[in-house]
């Protein structure tokens, strides 16, 4: 969708508040990311636990536990059941990637690899 209204001819209260939003906006995103590299930091953890007790890196039963529990979270937060669950399979799908890698690096017997 276009606009006719062109960027000078915008009121400067609404500027102002858009850029608030934004900043707002942005600090979220900031503290996301912060978030995800704190859980990848103790998926990492796990990783290595399960690879020195040659445990599976997959675990069916806890995802389906974790994901039944995001979307109850989603739907109290009022966010898209369907969209939290999505994340949280794309954010599982990376764990078992680095568990797998971890396994690997166990069985062979070199340094972990940084993930």
């Amino acid at each position: 969708m276009t606009s006719n209204t062109s960027p000078g001819d915008v009121d400067p209260a609404v500027r102002e508040e858009l850029a608030r939003l934004r900043d707002s906006i942005d600090n979220i995103d900031a503290a996301v990311v912060h978030m995800l590299a704190e859980r990848f930091k103790c998926t990492q953890q796990v990783g290595h636990l399960k690879a020195r007790h040659q445990l599976p890196p997959a675990d069916q039963a806890r995802e389906a536990r974790q994901i039944a529990r995001l979307r109850s979270l989603a739907e109290n937060a009022k966010l898209d059941p369907a969209f939290a669950e999505k994340f949280l399979n794309f954010i599982i799908a990376e764990v078992i990637r680095h568990h797998e890698s971890i396994a690997e690096d166990a069985v062979n017997g070199s340094a972990p690899t940084a993930n």
